[in-house]
């Protein structure tokens, strides 16, 4: 079971305020209370700027993914059956690996990696680990409350791994009667794998129903299996 975290310090800003470029507030912290205060409340943190302050997002239109509504193509589901999927076995190393400050738009810093860790090791954070024999070569990881996922990030340095990350994490979610999963913003990308928007109101809505509800257990996950779709 996941610990709860103390309360945050930090006066979260409310997800349907005022937002400029969907940032609804600037400043913080990232304690444990404060990040699961903001997922609950439906807000996220990612910096304004690659280097700039913690801002708190709430989209106008966000990103999610139908857990009867991903595309697997008759070519991912060959190419996912090439790798082994692993749950929670490194998830630092998983983090580091999606957040290659090198890429364009890169922003998950040391910071993050470590308080997104401190979540893990409190039970709310979780990664998806893809290898090819020995090599982690893909992976995503997000937070889970309940039956609500949020995606927060995902890497490959083999074609199609982070996509396969993606099924099986989706395969996760369905199977434990999950109701929502997050991935913020709709991408060319993402759309191509079955992203839809929704206003902030109904994704406030259908957070609610998510958080209400018991999710996967994590801790059954943790062994390698193959990816079975």
């Amino acid at each position: 079971m996941p610990i709860e975290p103390l309360p945050s310090r930090f006066q979260l800003p409310a997800a349907d305020a005022p937002a400029q470029e969907d940032v609804v507030g600037v400043g913080g912290d990232l304690e444990p209370g404060t990040l699961l205060g903001a997922y609950r409340s439906g807000i996220f943190p990612m910096r304004v700027g690659k280097k700039g302050p913690i801002g708190w997002w709430s989209p106008e239109e966000r990103g999610v993914i139908p857990l009867d509504g991903l595309r697997v193509t008759r070519s991912l589901t060959k190419s996912c059956r090439r790798f082994e999927v692993r749950v929670d076995v490194d998830f630092e190393a998983t983090m580091r690996a999606c957040g290659d400050v090198s890429r364009a738009g890169g922003w998950i810093d040391k910071s993050f990696v470590n308080a997104y860790s401190e979540l893990h090791q409190l039970g709310w954070a979780h990664s998806i680990e893809v290898f090819l024999g020995d090599k982690r070569v893909g992976g995503c990881y997000g937070v889970g409350i309940g039956g609500f996922f949020a995606g927060e990030s995902m890497f490959y340095s083999e074609r199609d791994a982070s996509k396969a990350a993606l099924v099986a994490l989706v395969g996760l979610l369905r199977d434990a009667g999950a109701l929502l999963l997050d991935v913020q913003w709709v991408t060319p990308h993402l759309a191509s794998l079955g992203a839809i928007a929704v206003t902030r109101a109904t994704y406030l809505g259908l957070l609610a129903q998510a958080t209400a509800v018991p999710g996967p257990n994590w801790d059954e996950h943790r062994w390698p299996k193959r990816n079975n779709i």
